[in-house]
């Protein structure tokens, strides 16, 4: 038996050290490191299950080409040079007739390393001239709040909770989608703290929270607003934190004088003695920490929403304490020398010879119906499930199956989006190469080697966009690189967070922390990293979403229902859509009983959901995990495996967020009626 050292690479921000049992390159076993000081020896229920997915006989195993209609899902097994042969030529041809911005990649957090996420296949796509894509679809309207208050993306690191006297859980359902912080809040509630949850639904954590205060979908800011009202108004900020590292403190006080519990309570349905308690516990229980998570940045004001979370902790001075601030994410303490990992300069060897266009992957609906000079004419999928989890369902895929569209996906199984390729790919597992991986929600660093061979002819993206890039010609020494080129040339950042820590260390250590002190505060003496230095504390005003219970009468009065669409507690996004007690999950619909009884409604009744947009079929749950006026479908089915070929995102917009360019999948209303038997 040799135990070897993984790392999860799913998108998650604990990002946990693992141990794999192999015998004969075989793995009998997979756990959690105990010696790893966030993953602490255990895994969350997704992952635990992992090696059913390694060894799952569905697993793509050889190159395959398209043999029916575009969605059909029906393919014939070719060779790999058959397979970059086709690619190439393609690719060729298309930026031949259409110039090479009609070549769109597509790609997210499929896997979390660096290599096969946005190391080679970045290189290969600013060589060939493609458009850029604007990943936006998880985090985009939380990191440019992250980045207007604090002027970058880190925040009180996951060790310190435990030392917290008061945690409020906002938008984060910690043991579905944070597991490995919850040891730390069990300690800290042993030792005395209490745990106030901010959610629309009756989440996990909101179950076993000492208070849950149920919001409305998208009033957050709001929230935010009067929580400030109540502070400010009663002096129990902290003036000299305040006047010494924040900026704008004068007109963030004057807006929220607008905002007395009494208005807030009818704007976010939490009732305003609630919002009272709440405020003045949090003002004045040190230390104080906020896990803030990104769902309350899926809404159409999003980014303010996220800005005005940021500032209580530097109104109240709570970054001070040891065990106090935020968090929202950890990663943008990992200083890399991005430049040499992803080379962006090869643009300029590019056919265009300077930066491509951007596209944003929320659009891609349009941009695959309605983009042109150039149109989209080729689309290559890798690390993301698009056809399953962008918005506007039924438009991205009237874009993917165009047959004028070619399309190359790179997948572990044969999900929606890979039903609609011309040439599909069989990738490896992150048990199966070598990758090297932050955290956004700890800071330690990893290495991980293959634990596993890859079975059938499985490739990394690696591997893959490498030999694409010496089929179309592409001599740069770039392409030539190695995985431990490529790492040492990124650890090369000069940045003091990663000073000493090489390749060989990793290698050796498999986890290493960053450099950072140790407790890390990183704006306990203010050194926020905005220009001015400061907090930009920022000038709010809350406006309902268009589609929410405030918002559009018209759209109200077809679609009175505000539909949330948040993660499955055993899922990851689509990645285990396959698995059947997943699609049990995610096939549901939950309502309040006072939505249900109008409708004839009962558990276990068919029900249709359905906007001016698409409809899912989905089994009516009648089981108060949700407030009057409000349903929840349990993101993301697989669309193929629903009754109707749909699934919630059918439903949802491709309206951006404020700012950063974010989906809207929390800003949407639906109606709901009863199926026939």
């Amino acid at each position: 038996m040799d135990v070897r050292h993984s790392v999860c690479a799913l998108d998650c921000p604990d990002c946990c050290s693992l141990l794999v049992n192999v015998q004969d390159g075989h793995a009998s076993r997979l756990r959690g490191n105990p010696d790893h000081p966030v993953t602490r020896g255990f895994l969350c229920g997704k992952v635990a299950q992992y090696l059913e997915r390694e060894y799952s006989p569905n697993r793509l195993l050889y190159p395959q080409k398209r043999i029916g209609a575009k969605g059909e899902g029906r393919f014939a097994r070719i060779s790999w040079d058959e397979a970059l042969d086709t690619i190439a030529q393609r690719l060729a041809a298309t930026a031949q007739e259409f110039g090479p911005e009609s070549i769109l990649p597509y790609s997210y957090a499929g896997t979390m390393g660096l290599l096969n996420g946005s190391g080679m296949d970045r290189r290969f796509f600013h060589r060939l001239g493609a458009t850029r894509l604007d990943r936006t679809i998880c985090s985009a309207a939380g990191s440019a709040g992250l980045t207007a208050s604090l002027g970058m993306r880190i925040g009180t690191e996951p060790e310190q909770f435990r030392h917290a006297k008061l945690i409020i859980a906002w938008g984060a359902n910690i043991h579905g989608t944070n597991v490995h912080l919850w040891p730390f809040i069990v300690e800290a509630r042993r030792n005395g703290a209490k745990l106030w949850v901010i959610d629309p639904i009756r989440t996990r954590t909101a179950a076993v929270a000492d208070r849950h205060l149920r919001v409305n979908p998208g009033s957050d800011l709001a929230l935010a607003l009067g929580l400030m009202h109540v502070i400010i108004g009663e002096k129990l900020h902290d003036a000299d934190y305040v006047d010494r590292y924040t900026n704008g403190f004068e007109a963030l006080s004057e807006q929220a004088k607008q905002y007395p519990p009494e208005r807030v309570e009818t704007l976010t349905g939490v009732a305003r003695e609630d919002i009272v308690e709440l405020a003045r516990a949090y003002a004045t229980t040190r230390p104080a920490a906020i896990r803030l998570n990104y769902g309350i940045q899926r809404s159409e004001h999003g980014g303010a929403a996220v800005r005005a979370v940021l500032a209580l902790p530097a109104l109240t001075g709570s970054w001070k304490q040891i065990g106090g601030g935020l968090q929202l994410s950890t990663s943008q303490a990992f200083q890399f020398n991005r430049a040499a990992l992803e080379m962006p300069e090869l643009q300029n060897q590019s056919p265009l010879a300077r930066e491509a266009r951007v596209i944003n992957m929320t659009e891609l609906g349009k941009a695959l119906t309605k983009v042109d000079n150039p149109p989209v004419k080729a689309l290559v999928v890798y690390n993301s499930n698009p056809a399953a989890i962008a918005p506007h369902q039924n438009l991205v895929l009237q874009g993917m199956r165009r047959p004028d569209l070619f399309t190359v996906v790179l997948e572990q199984f044969q999900t929606d989006t890979a039903d609609h390729a011309d040439i599909l790919l069989p990738s490896t597992t992150f048990l199966e190469h070598t990758d090297v991986y932050l955290a956004y929600g700890h800071y330690h660093l990893q290495l991980a080697r293959p634990a596993l061979p890859a079975p059938g002819e499985a490739r990394s993206n690696m591997d893959v966009f490498r030999a694409l890039a010496i089929r179309m010609g592409f001599d740069d020494p770039a392409f030539r690189e190695s995985e431990d080129d490529m790492i040492r040339g990124m650890l090369a950042s000069g940045h003091p967070f990663l000073e000493g820590i090489t390749l060989e260390r990793l290698d050796r250590d498999h986890s290493v922390r960053l450099n950072l002190p140790s407790p890390f505060q990183p704006f306990a003496e203010g050194a926020f990293h905005t220009p001015s230095g400061k907090c930009e504390l920022g000038d709010f005003d809350y406006h309902p979403p268009r589609e929410s219970r405030f918002g559009d009468p018209a759209l109200r009065s077809s679609f009175p229902l505000e539909i949330i669409t948040s993660k499955n507690d055993d899922s990851m996004n689509s990645t285990f859509g396959n698995r059947q007690s997943v699609d049990r999950q995610t096939a549901v619909l939950q309502m309040h009983q006072r939505d249900a009884e109008p409708r004839g409604i009962r558990t276990g009744d068919r029900v249709r959901a359905y906007n001016n947009r698409g409809a899912i079929l989905a089994i009516a749950e009648v089981d108060g995990v949700v407030a009057e006026g409000v349903v929840r479908a349990p993101a993301v089915r697989w669309a193929k495996l629903s009754e109707n070929g749909s699934s919630v995102n059918a439903l949802t917009s491709d309206q951006l967020t404020d700012i950063g360019g974010g989906p809207t999948f929390y800003s949407c209303l639906v109606q709901v009626e009863k199926c026939g038997d």
